[in-house]
């Protein structure tokens, strides 16, 4: 792997665990119970979903993993609009949602075949 694609792929990595905590501590603030544990896995599927081939660097795993970011993206504008209170969690939500998708993109360029 060249130096792009893994300088790339760091930063899939690096900020897919930030969008990842992000979500867990946010849903572990509001509620800090064991429901809120509950709710916290459960607004994590969509993240967990692609995690074992983002780690293996598998290319089609970055193109479907781009569709698994939009939730995190509408309930951080959702909210960051509706709560006044969680602005903090949703705006830091709705970067890393951004940060990952832009690093999914570029890690998805950097590794495009070559024509022949």
């Amino acid at each position: 792997m060249s130096n792009p694609a893994l300088s790339a792929r760091l930063g899939v990595l690096t900020t897919h665990g930030l969008l990842l905590a992000t979500v867990v501590g946010w849903q572990l603030s509001v509620r800090p119970s064991l429901a809120g544990l509950g709710l916290a896995f459960l607004s994590s599927i969509p993240l967990l979903a692609p995690w074992s081939g983002l780690l293996r660097a598998h290319r089609f795993t970055h193109v479907w993993a781009t569709l698994c970011v939009m939730p995190y993206l509408i309930m951080g504008v959702m909210e960051a609009i509706a709560d006044p209170g969680q602005r903090p969690w949703a705006s830091s939500c709705v970067a890393f949602a951004l940060a990952f998708f832009a690093a999914l993109i570029l890690y998805l360029r950097v590794t495009r075949p070559q024509p022949i």
